[in-house]
């Protein structure tokens, strides 16, 4: 363990590896900051579970838009480079928000106030995920590929370690803290975060979006450019032969005005050329059959099965009583529930065909709602197993089946990104994923909007669980769109 840490030390240095896994151990300690604003939304604001889960909808919906900042970022370097300028930047927008949260009572007393704060704070969070998985890409090409799948696995354990120790603290804060100084506690993280962009140097690129294009299209671009806009040699030339005639200092400063004009205009031009060129790079790709069809099952997957977490979290709070540090406990679980389904599906399912894993997966998914109908219910109670039991029980069991089901989306994904616009591509994927969830949590406060279902107001519950666990096999009509003989180890 410790030689493989210090072969990933030698190969990217100690400052690239610090960043690297303290953002994704920000990443996954967000729980710690988030189970706060669930209590502030449900305690502070009084708002109704559906109403709840709108701004939660709302709030993450930067990280369905999660390509836009990689082409943003890919296209447009600030100051010559194209990573750590963005990854500042979207530090800012995550600590600043926390940091208003917390010092401004106003802003975390307005449910409109809260939302925007929350969205601003998720986009910066979005964007670094993309520039942090942007530069890991990088430094596996430029210093050695045959560490890409241990530089990935310590980013994953990072934010394993993040995601426990958030559940846990942020139950036991919640306890013995007050939501405010729960937030301002949380900008230690982004803060740090920041001071350690300065200790990560770039490589500095004065060309926009090198990788979309090979080489010849690249050099072709290139000496297009440079015979459409030959004005920076031109204006020199007429410049020396002014001085030669001893033309006057004014004419001279008219001509470098124009060139500076002209030379504005003409670097606009390129990064407009190396937008469209990565967003219609993106299209083309994207809409290939091959990678179209299982993406949209993946969509579909998620907006025909609506979201109720939020309405169980009130359900939990106030009819079953359990307090933030249990439910800190049983996001641990969930945590280590998730780990158990990698390990399962890297185990035992990777030669089964993503057809069956997927039509499995989404059998054991309706099986944590029907017990999720039984706590509802309380025929648990009859049978002498506690609430607290079953919630455990079923945090576990359905993250680790989630992670079942997120394997072959992430196999899938790597496996039908086509060379060139990997990164990109990749995280259009994601987006797809992300923008799936969104979707599907406005359909569960829909559902719990129109089944009534408020704070203090379960009666329809069970009918709402009923209803999701009828939703969860409609993505299976649908699982045609999947490559038939694909598997976890080879793909048709």
């Amino acid at each position: 363990m410790i030689h493989w840490l210090k072969q990933l030390r030698s190969a990217f240095g100690v400052a690239f590896l610090w960043l690297v896994c303290l953002i994704y151990f920000t990443q996954g300690f967000r729980s710690f900051v988030w189970t706060a604003v669930s209590y502030q939304l449900k305690d502070r604001l009084q708002l109704s579970p559906s109403a709840s889960q709108f701004v939660f909808s709302v709030a993450f919906f930067p990280w369905s838009i999660k390509p836009l900042y990689g082409i943003i970022s890919d296209c447009i370097p600030i100051g010559g480079k194209k990573r750590t300028p963005y990854l500042v930047i979207s530090t800012v927008l995550s600590l600043v928000p926390w940091l208003l949260l917390g010092l401004d009572s106003t802003t975390r007393s307005s449910s409109l106030y809260l939302m925007i704060f929350l969205t601003v704070q998720n986009l910066g969070s979005a964007m670094a995920d993309v520039v942090i998985d942007a530069m890991i890409a990088e430094a596996v090409r430029i210093e050695k590929s045959s560490f890409a799948g241990d530089l990935q696995s310590v980013s994953w354990f990072a934010m394993a370690v993040g995601g426990i120790c958030g559940s846990l603290l942020g139950g036991y804060a919640l306890n013995n803290l007050n939501i405010e100084t729960i937030f301002l506690l949380f900008t230690v993280l982004p803060a740090l975060q920041l001071l350690s962009c300065a200790l990560v140097e770039e490589i500095h690129s004065n060309e926009p979006l090198p990788e979309l294009l090979d080489s010849n299209e690249f050099e072709a671009k290139s000496k297009m450019s440079n015979d459409t806009y030959p004005y920076t040699k031109k204006s020199n030339t007429r410049r020396r032969k002014g001085q030669k005639k001893g033309s006057k200092k004014g004419a001279s400063s008219g001509t470098n005005e124009t060139t500076q004009k002209k030379q504005s205009k003409s670097l606009a031009s390129k990064l407009f050329q190396s937008l469209k060129t990565a967003a219609l790079e993106l299209c083309r790709a994207f809409k290939q059959p091959i990678i179209l069809r299982p993406m949209a099952w993946f969509f579909i997957a998620h907006i025909t099965v609506p979201n109720l977490s939020t309405v169980m979290f009130y359900y939990q709070t106030e009819v079953l009583q359990l307090d933030a540090s249990f439910l800190g406990t049983a996001r641990v679980v969930g945590w280590l529930g998730l780990m158990l389904g990698t390990f399962i599906y890297n185990r035992y399912l990777t030669n089964m065909t993503l057809r069956k894993s997927l039509l499995f997966a989404h059998i054991g998914l309706s099986i944590t709602i029907l017990l999720d109908m039984v706590l509802v219910s309380r025929a648990n109670v009859g049978y002498g197993v506690s609430d607290k039991t079953m919630v455990l029980f079923g945090s576990a069991l359905g993250d680790a089946i989630n992670q079942l089901k997120f394997m072959p989306f992430l196999i899938l994904s790597g496996r039908l990104c086509p060379p060139g616009i990997e990164g990109t591509l990749f995280a259009l994927f994601m987006s797809i994923n992300n923008l799936g969830n969104t979707v599907g949590s406005f359909m569960g406060a829909g559902l719990a909007s129109l089944l009534g279902i408020s704070s203090g107001s379960f009666e329809n519950m069970f009918v709402g669980l009923a209803i999701q666990v009828f939703c969860t096999y409609i993505p299976v009509l649908f699982l045609f769109l999947i490559p038939k003989e694909a598997t976890g180890v080879s793909a048709s």
